[in-house]
């Protein structure tokens, strides 16, 4: 069981663009591949640089999202007009478990502010029965500015939504990019009835079931702990 409370959209709400990059044939698949793999898993380092390159191929993604302008550039023989991103995103990161992730995001959007925000299950005396808490963030102003939001996995979709509303302590963003790899359905309606109706989602996989723990099917196991070790 899990104990959430959150404001529900009324049902004519638009629904969100939903971007589900495993529907293309690209290398994108392989390395959503290898991080399911139980037979890969094991070597933590090839995890987290799988978790950086799918980090990296998301930003490329969003980048098309993104508003452009026209900069004039100095080259040894003359001047180029380059189109260049007009403005930056905040990249905004669930910990533990996101940090491969937006460094991926980060390799790409090398100018980017950025934001980190702590969110756990706390459990109350069993393995069934938590809820998730927001502990901490760091983060700039983020009025007006465009945000990805991202975190590996969205099970519940509980984390995303608390973290999404710690960040408005912030300010109020211009536009939401929601960015994970394994998302649950559910997770990914929790989403749709609780963020604005304009938010981009960008997952890499969509898939059916949770556990009675919460954890997603056939989903990978826990990221946090693949990337980092396990956690008492």
């Amino acid at each position: 069981m899990i104990e959430f409370q959150f404001n529900r959209f009324r049902a004519y709400r638009i629904s969100m663009k939903i971007n589900d990059l495993s529907q293309q044939d690209t290398v994108f698949n392989q390395f959503l591949a290898e991080i399911r793999d139980v037979d890969i898993q094991g070597d933590s380092l090839r995890f987290r640089r799988n978790l950086e390159r799918i980090g990296e191929i998301m930003a490329y993604e969003i980048s098309k999202d993104l508003v452009f302008r026209e900069k004039p550039v100095t080259t040894p023989l003359g001047t180029a007009d380059c189109r260049i991103i007009d403005e930056q995103p905040v990249l905004a990161t669930i910990l533990r478990a996101g940090l491969p992730l937006h460094q991926g995001l980060l390799s790409y959007f090398d100018r980017a502010e950025n934001t980190f925000i702590s969110a756990y299950r706390k459990h109350h005396g069993d393995e069934d029965t938590f809820e998730v808490e927001v502990e901490y963030m760091a983060s700039p102003t983020i009025g007006g500015k465009t945000v990805i939001l991202c975190d590996p996995m969205m099970a519940t979709g509980t984390s995303m939504v608390l973290s999404y509303k710690a960040l408005l302590e912030r300010g109020t963003p211009a536009h939401v990019h929601v960015a994970v790899v394994i998302a649950s359905e559910r997770g990914i309606r929790l989403v749709e009835e609780n963020l604005p109706s304009d938010t981009t989602i960008w997952v890499g996989a969509i898939d059916p079931e949770l556990t009675s723990r919460a954890y997603i099917v056939p989903g990978l196991g826990d990221a946090g702990d693949l990337a980092f070790g396990d956690k008492e």
